[in-house]
């Protein structure tokens, strides 16, 4: 368990260093659920194209972001961890390839939770700026 703990922490130190020397990161979430094949997916998606970098984010179009990477869990381990609480949600979500910060996994858990509560199959769309992060 001590062992999972320090991975855990490294983990989150590295993505924070990486974080802090990207201040104009803008990322895109893509959470859809499929009941018939009882599977979540969450794709991300992130503007990378310098030219891009300086673009309005209102200006954006779907084809500014780049795809890159996606996640695929069984909806019985996701409803497992939403009866468990918001954090033991979030560390489920959490994984080697997608790994978002605070803040952002806190509001993609909550969209995963709206997810579930409804009866019908759906997806969701979130943006995240960094900019919005930092405060004056």
């Amino acid at each position: 368990m001590e062992r999972m703990k320090a991975k855990m922490k490294e983990r989150i130190y590295k993505h924070s260093n990486r974080m802090k020397r990207r201040k104009d990161m803008r990322q895109k979430y893509v959470i859809s659920r499929d009941g018939a094949k009882n599977k979540l997916k969450i794709r991300e998606y992130a503007i990378i194209e310098k030219n891009l970098k300086k673009v309005a984010s209102s200006m954006l179009q779907k084809g500014s972001f780049s795809f890159l990477c996606e996640e695929t869990y069984e909806s019985e381990i996701i409803v497992s961890s939403i009866s468990k609480g918001m954090n033991a949600l979030i560390s489920i979500l959490r994984t080697h390839n997608i790994f978002p910060i605070e803040p952002y996994a806190t509001k993609i858990a909550e969209s995963v939770m709206a997810l579930y509560n409804s009866s019908e199959d759906g997806s969701v769309e979130l943006f995240f700026d960094d900019v919005d992060l930092v405060s004056v």
